[in-house]
């Protein structure tokens, strides 16, 4: 695996507009999926904001290319390189207008096939969306769902300061979880006289 070092992300993938062709920017996210076409590889990148069309081409360097072709869904990469304007836009993205024609890529970690495809258009069933969590939490439904949540927490807390309330935090160390775990709270009742 490659690391982020000596890379910072600039902008979240979908931030960018006709208006940034041209500019050097870092993106980071998941691979949503790969169209390769042999010289011409495209990548799209999704973060929680939207899908940013990777682009390497003949004019890219052959390692470069080789290592794209070898990403496939759910990969987490980082990719550094100069938005420009795409050749066929696709008016069914925010950022369709753009791409990011990739002089630097860096694979973060690999992940196997997933059990479904992570799409807002899933039609897959809820037990097997409910038993792999962690990946349907990355559909934009469920990340609109935990934005919507994390707004009006943010106004009620804000709400609560404004008019001199004080919030006051348990020793708990964790929130219960839903799934029937133990909670350890301070002090421990499996170590008798050990603390957490």
């Amino acid at each position: 695996m490659d690391t982020m070092q000596g890379l910072k992300r600039t902008d979240y993938c979908g931030a960018f507009t006709a208006a940034d062709d041209g500019r050097q920017a870092v993106v980071c996210g998941w691979v949503q999926r790969v169209r390769d076409k042999g010289m011409l590889v495209f990548i799209d990148l999704r973060d929680r904001t939207g899908v940013m069309q990777l682009a390497f081409d003949d004019k890219t360097a052959a390692d470069l290319r080789a290592k794209a072709q070898t990403v496939r869904a759910e990969f987490v990469l980082m990719a550094k390189g100069a938005v420009r304007r795409r050749e066929s836009v696709n008016r069914d993205l925010p950022t369709g207008e753009v791409e990011l024609y990739v002089d630097d890529l860096r694979i973060l970690a690999k992940a196997q096939t997933p059990p479904f495809e992570i799409t807002d258009q899933t039609n897959v069933k809820e037990e097997l969306r409910l038993r792999y969590r962690y990946l349907d939490l990355r559909r934009s439904e469920m990340q609109h769902a935990l934005l919507m949540r994390h707004k009006i927490v943010k106004v009620a807390h804000d709400y609560y300061d404004e008019n001199g309330f004080i919030e006051i935090e348990t020793p708990a160390l964790i929130k219960s979880t839903p799934e029937g775990a133990r909670d350890y709270l301070v002090p421990s009742r499996v170590h008798p006289g050990a603390f957490y």
